[in-house]
């Protein structure tokens, strides 16, 4: 183990928490810094510092995990970002969800100050995977960068698909989203939809497995709203809110109109911003709990 490169790791929440722990249970040697200090008690073994600076300074390779643009400029190009090191990592892996164009652009700014590549590398599966090594992650970067980041990413992501230069990765998770959004809203309305019919909600996923209807989202994200099994959160209304308004933006930008996404995103926008923000994700299914009367009927 004494030849790998040493990490650093930016970033300790649902995801970035279980992720480090993954690592250093692969023998990695990371070095940590997050907004919040009380987090560092998730990561035993880690070497906790005051900055994303120390952090560069410290390590040759530096992992994001934080959630959003913002937060990605802030720990590049901030006071303490990754900029202001002097010498230290050369290659930062964003798993962040933001803009490919940010990714773009963000990148191009830390190669002119600090001389960093950058690989965006965007998950999916979700904080019950992130310790497992079993999360997808979809790659963007050049072949040499993300040749050198292969070997993080096998011990954290069990598929990792390159799927093209810088920006590909982050617009590969769009679509992912786009995906999630209204995989989360369908599950909900099916979940409502059997409950008046009168079937017993815990019954069907066992009995669509295997036929067109079945889907991860079936298997778990639906028996999770049917058990009302929110707390604690596996991952944060806002989080998903976010991606899907950065969908939007994507689509518009395209020249696209998709009724469906924008429905979704709209519907889920309106549960989060009333008060929801930091609820579980899947619990957008309370809005179907409230009796409901076709417009006609009211």
């Amino acid at each position: 183990m004494t030849d790998r490169k040493r990490l650093g790791f930016v970033g300790l929440g649902l995801m970035g928490a279980p992720m480090t722990r993954r690592l250093l249970a692969q023998g990695w040697s990371v070095t940590v810094w997050n907004l919040e200090p009380e987090r560092y008690a998730e990561v035993p073994g880690a070497v906790v510092v005051g900055s994303p600076a120390e952090v560069r300074a410290a390590s040759d390779i530096v992992l994001f995990c934080v959630l959003d643009a913002k937060a990605v400029e802030a720990c590049c190009f901030g006071p303490d970002g990754l900029a202001q090191a002097e010498g230290g990592a050369t290659l930062l892996i964003d798993t962040s969800t933001i803009n490919p164009d940010k990714a773009r652009e963000f990148a191009a700014r830390l190669k002119a100050q600090a001389g960093m590549d950058w690989v965006d590398a965007p998950l999916s599966g979700g904080p019950p995977l992130a310790g497992t090594g079993k999360l997808t992650a979809l790659v963007g970067g050049d072949t040499a960068s993300v040749e050198a980041a292969w070997p993080v990413l096998a011990d954290i992501a069990a598929n990792a698909t390159h799927l093209g230069p810088l920006g590909a990765g982050q617009t590969a998770k769009i679509v992912n989203q786009a995906i999630v959004g209204a995989s989360y809203m369908l599950m909900a309305e099916t979940l409502a939809l059997s409950k008046a019919a009168g079937l017993d909600p815990a019954k069907l996923p066992g009995a669509l497995a295997g036929g067109l209807a079945d889907s991860q989202a079936l298997q778990r994200i639906y028996p999770q709203m049917a058990a009302r099994d929110w707390d604690p959160p596996r991952g944060y209304a806002r989080q998903l809110d976010k991606d899907l308004k950065n969908l939007a933006g994507f689509a518009e930008e395209l020249g696209l109109e998709l009724p469906l996404i924008e429905q979704v995103v709209a519907r889920y926008h309106a549960w989060s911003a009333a008060g929801n923000e930091m609820k579980d994700g899947t619990a957008v299914a309370e809005i179907y709990e409230k009796p409901q009367r076709r417009p006609e009927e009211a």
